[in-house]
């Protein structure tokens, strides 16, 4: 308002109270069809909108699955059908879902709590849910029909993994105890116990002999089940004998939890393995000589890594979204994949190598065309 409308009495006299308008008011009636309306907004949705617009541009996924509503844990590629995907997460679900096809999703039947782990078997028939319920619920894959039920844990499903030639499912428990099941027989096999705290990894030897290790987040074995190799939330890194048990390398590199450890394939020339952490680091190390390649530094945490087939390369999630491929002989990064808006719980690789897969706590799975960097590569 201007001095001089503030110095007119008379337009002071007009702005005190409200002014009310009557029936005598209405010059003319229109019938409005609410559909034909607008979409209500202000300036805070303008604004938000902008916001989409941008993360829209910097989106380099190729799918995005949308079913859940809560964050995604749970992450498995099918070791057969290169679209065929099954994501779990806080909502208690899970879902087969294939990517490309939009149309076709399959909600399995849920558990009672979060989904927490999801495999499938080594023939892709059939795929493993574990829950914090502390129920496995087995189903056949092609389909996403029950088949069974395998109880038996106090609580919580930690993990669960597939016997490497037959439909042998192992899973830990937060009871301390590990659980055997022949998923084809419903039937109970063995129960291991000697922990006192929750078992948080565990595998099958590639020659099927179980395997785990107290006290650690993650797990990985070598293709000849001769070497383990564990990370530790206090930042160490051990690689142990099978046989012998004993630790025969110790790895220090990183100064904050591990979060995931894997070898490389067994078609590697040399051989790595390579290992990520809440120090935001992914690590590739020399395993002939135990020492560090390349320390590859990340925004964020580094909450989880794969090797993509049997290639040089490998992928990493990171705790600010984004997924990462590196060349391990170079130690460069060959391309970063944006889309996801909260961190990056797990990846996953389809059976042809053509995609990658992520799954988020912004409730989300991505998939990401790795043609984007393969193309770079050439």
């Amino acid at each position: 308002m201007s001095n001089r409308d503030m110095n007119n009495p008379a337009m002071e006299e007009e702005d005190e109270g409200d002014v009310f308008l009557g029936e005598s008011d209405v010059l003319h009636e229109i019938d409005v069809d609410g559909e034909d309306l607008p979409d209500a907004f202000d300036e805070d949705d303008n604004d938000n909108d902008n916001e989409d617009e941008v993360f829209d541009e910097n989106d380099d996924s190729v799918h995005t699955f949308t079913g859940h509503k809560g964050e995604l844990y749970a992450l498995a590629c099918s070791p057969l059908d290169p679209t065929l995907v099954s994501t779990g997460g806080g909502d208690d679900k899970a879902f087969l879902w294939k990517i490309g096809n939009g149309d076709w999703a399959a909600e399995l039947p849920a558990h009672k709590d979060s989904v927490s782990s999801l495999a499938f078997s080594y023939d892709g028939q059939l795929l493993a849910s574990g829950g914090l319920d502390g129920v496995v619920q087995i189903f056949d894959a092609s389909s996403g029909t029950l088949k069974c039920v395998l109880d038996g844990p106090g609580s919580g499903i930690e993990w669960v993994k597939w016997h490497p030639r037959g439909h042998i499912v192992l899973a830990g428990s937060e009871d301390c105890s590990m659980w055997m099941w022949n998923a084809d027989k419903e039937a109970y096999l063995n129960m291991f116990s000697g922990h006192n705290q929750s078992v948080t990894c565990g595998d099958f030897t590639p020659d099927g002999h179980p395997y785990h290790t107290e006290g650690l987040i993650c797990l990985d074995i070598n293709s000849n089940s001769s070497l383990a190799i564990s990370g530790s939330k206090d930042g160490s890194v051990h690689i142990v004998n099978i046989v012998t048990g004993k630790v025969v390398s110790s790895l220090s590199s990183h100064t904050e939890s591990v979060e995931c450890v894997k070898f490389s394939p067994s078609s590697a020339t040399i051989p790595m393995a390579a290992t990520g952490g809440m120090d935001k680091k992914l690590v590739i190390w020399d395993l002939q000589h135990s020492t560090p390649r390349f320390i590859c530094e990340h925004a964020e945490g580094v909450t989880c890594v794969t090797w993509i087939g049997t290639s040089k390369y490998l992928a990493t999630g990171c705790g600010d979204g984004t997924v990462s491929v590196w060349d391990s002989l170079l130690g460069n990064c060959v391309h970063t994949y944006h889309g996801h808006q909260d961190a990056v719980q797990s990846i996953s690789v389809s059976a042809n190598t053509e995609f990658i897969v992520s799954v988020s706590v912004d409730h989300t799975a991505r998939v990401y065309d790795t043609s984007e960097f393969q193309n770079k590569m050439e």
